[in-house]
């Protein structure tokens, strides 16, 4: 597994997001099931490991820490904590450090490595998070931190504060948005760029059809790249994906992934799934190269491929009120 450098933390080329494992996609797995997977990950390189208290209120930590623990010193791994606002910064200053020890209860650990602020409200100054986040690496209970979902002007602002080791943020060939500020910004500062749903929630696999249907708590039943009229309108993309995987003897998924690995060295991707060969499948796209004609072929098809259907956190709001 090749490696890179986000921040001041090296971590494997593709990492492995948790959120799966307990929601996202209807009922979680067991616990002897998320620790037979995480440690998979490992044992095929992969030493970058994501979670977050909000996924399914800290059950998702309490997977992750246990299957870990073994192999806790050889990894880097990240959690996120969320506030509502606004709090003045007694009150900030309060409730984080009140996260972050239930947070390493749970994942049973000293210490995260990297400590999201999952998602940014323009409610709390990010300069009074960015202030405690300096606290909590004087103390040793996190070795960096960064923001999720986070403005260009956001980033700056905190950066100046306490430097950011990453930001995590969704980036796909489906969702792009990014490239147009943050990730420059990125570059700027020598921030790392995590992408959630590299895999655009599953699209990219080239596995989905029209007829599926997605009961319950999935997820997919409310984002509307997910709708029949835009799976048939975005087939061109898979198309494409599928023409240069032949090329490279390699899947849509991992011809994604070696695409946004190609475009910049300081992106990680964090794809997550259910199965132990889907974890295969995604490490492996660290393996996939593309050359730099490969890569600007792609860009210039891209550049003609429109997009139908997004993701969005107001979106996948209304799943709590669909029966």
């Amino acid at each position: 597994m090749k490696t890179r450098t986000i921040g001041h933390l090296d971590v494997s080329a593709v990492g492995l997001g948790a959120m799966g494992l307990s929601q996202g996609y209807g009922s979680g797995v067991s616990a002897e099931e998320a620790t037979g997977l995480i440690r998979k990950a490992f044992d095929l390189g992969c030493t970058f490991f994501d979670t977050a208290e909000g996924y399914a209120a800290g059950a998702n930590e309490e997977l992750v820490g246990p299957a870990l623990a073994p192999i806790r010193d050889q990894v880097v791994l990240a959690t996120k904590f969320y506030l509502g606002g606004p709090l003045s910064p007694a009150e900030l200053g309060k409730q984080i450090r009140e996260k972050i020890d239930a947070s390493l209860t749970r994942l049973r650990t000293d210490h995260v490595d990297l400590y999201y602020q999952h998602r940014v409200p323009d409610s709390i100054p990010v300069e009074d998070v960015a202030g405690v986040m300096g606290e909590l690496i004087a103390e040793g209970k996190i070795l960096g931190w960064g923001q999720s979902q986070a403005t260009e002007e956001q980033i700056r602002r905190a950066h100046a504060v306490t430097p950011l080791t990453a930001i995590q943020s969704e980036y796909s060939l489906m969702e792009r948005m990014f490239e147009r500020d943050v990730i420059p910004a990125c570059e700027e500062l020598g921030i790392g760029f995590v992408a959630f749903s590299p895999l655009a929630t599953g699209f990219l696999s080239g596995r989905i059809t029209a007829e599926d249907t997605y009961p319950g708590a999935d997820v997919r039943r409310v984002i509307t790249r997910f709708d029949k009229d835009n799976i048939r309108a975005n087939q061109p993309l898979l198309d494409l994906l599928t023409e240069f995987g032949r090329e490279k003897n390699a899947t849509p998924a991992q011809v994604s992934m070696a695409w946004m690995l190609h475009k910049k060295d300081f992106v990680v991707p964090i794809p997550g799934s259910r199965r132990i060969e889907r974890v295969e499948e995604n490490l492996g796209a660290a393996d996939v190269e593309l050359t730099a004609e490969e890569f600007a072929r792609i860009e210039t098809a891209l550049a003609g491929i429109e997009i139908h259907g997004n993701r969005t956190d107001e979106d996948i709001a209304k799943l709590l009120i669909k029966e």
